[in-house]
């Protein structure tokens, strides 16, 4: 583990040197160089989850395709959202916007006496063992990250914004990243919050989301792929999560109301307590219904699917 560590910090103070520094530098902006630092680890987290898709997971989905990919269209906008996201275009954006205004607020809790919760002091000698420490917080923002999704299905204005997510018909690697950015910039700093109360540490934060990240690209890969009857209930499968993402299943409860099923991040455990697991063996079309029903316009470019969005958003599309 040290060892990888220190080859990331290595290579993050290379790429910082070589490449970040000096158009931090040459954009006015040198007073920013320790948040330029921060930003190249995310940078670095992103090429890295990049390579491993490119040389893992595509080779994977060739080799045991749920469906021939015949709308490479609708592939090339996922690839630009995944671009958008892994190379922290997004995260430079909240950077210089809300990321300020979220500090302050953390701030001004802890001056009100908003104490942090550091998790792993609640388990004595936990923090000499930084690999459970991780997994610990790893789990409790997965349970948190389960009742956020649920929440996106289920609450009805959510919904309109994170059906963008859901009506990509042609399910790829690249697919985990189309999302509506409210929708993104909603769980993105709840999820930021809960690590600031916590007490997740930086590095730790950096770990749980890569990993996160890394996981749901897989889970969204065009693979005919089981884990098995235990297996599927350790970890989420790219059979279990296309189930999710399935018209009419994943995405809806009886009587064609808001819910569904499987919305597990990682683990598929909070999906067997709460009663919406559905482990069936089947590989589904995916998409939404009303896309499939009433011939409802999700977009078929990146902007038009963001202005769509906003017009769901209020009732005007």
């Amino acid at each position: 583990m040290d060892t990888l560590v220190n080859a990331f910090n290595d290579l993050q103070q290379w790429l910082f040197e070589a490449l970040v520094q000096p158009v931090v530098f040459a954009i006015g902006l040198g007073n920013r160089l320790e948040d330029a630092y921060d930003g190249t680890g995310w940078l670095l987290v992103g090429l890295l989850q990049l390579a491993v898709m490119l040389v893992v997971v595509v080779p994977l989905q060739r080799w045991r395709p749920v469906e021939p990919v015949s709308d490479r269209a609708a592939v090339r906008v996922d690839v630009l959202y995944t671009l958008i996201h892994r190379l922290g275009l997004f995260r430079l954006v909240l950077f210089f916007t809300l990321t300020p205004l979220l500090d302050d607020l953390i701030g001004l809790l802890r001056v009100a006496g908003l104490p942090t919760l550091h998790l792993d002091d609640l388990w004595p000698g936990v923090t000499d063992l930084p690999l459970v420490s991780l997994l610990m917080y790893l789990v409790v923002m997965d349970f948190f990250d389960y009742w956020l999704h649920r929440g996106q299905h289920h609450i009805g204005w959510w919904w309109r914004l994170h059906a963008l997510h859901h009506s990509q018909r042609q399910m790829t690697v690249w697919s985990d990243n189309r999302n509506h950015l409210l929708d993104d910039l909603i769980r993105d700093l709840l999820l930021v919050t809960l690590a600031q109360l916590i007490g997740v540490a930086p590095g730790q934060f950096v770990a749980i989301v890569a990993f996160t990240q890394l996981s749901e690209s897989f889970q969204h890969a065009n693979l005919r792929l089981s884990f098995g009857h235990w297996g599927e209930r350790l970890w989420i499968s790219p059979r279990f999560h296309r189930v999710h993402h399935s018209i009419g299943i994943g995405h809806e409860s009886p009587g064609r109301v808001l819910g569904g099923h499987n919305f597990g991040v990682l683990l598929p455990w909070w999906d067997m307590l709460f009663g919406t697991a559905n482990f069936e063996l089947r590989y589904d079309p995916t998409g939404v219904r009303d896309q499939v029903e009433r011939g409802r316009d999700y977009g078929d470019g990146f902007w038009a699917q963001q202005w769509l969005g906003l017009k769901r958003l209020v009732g005007r599309a």
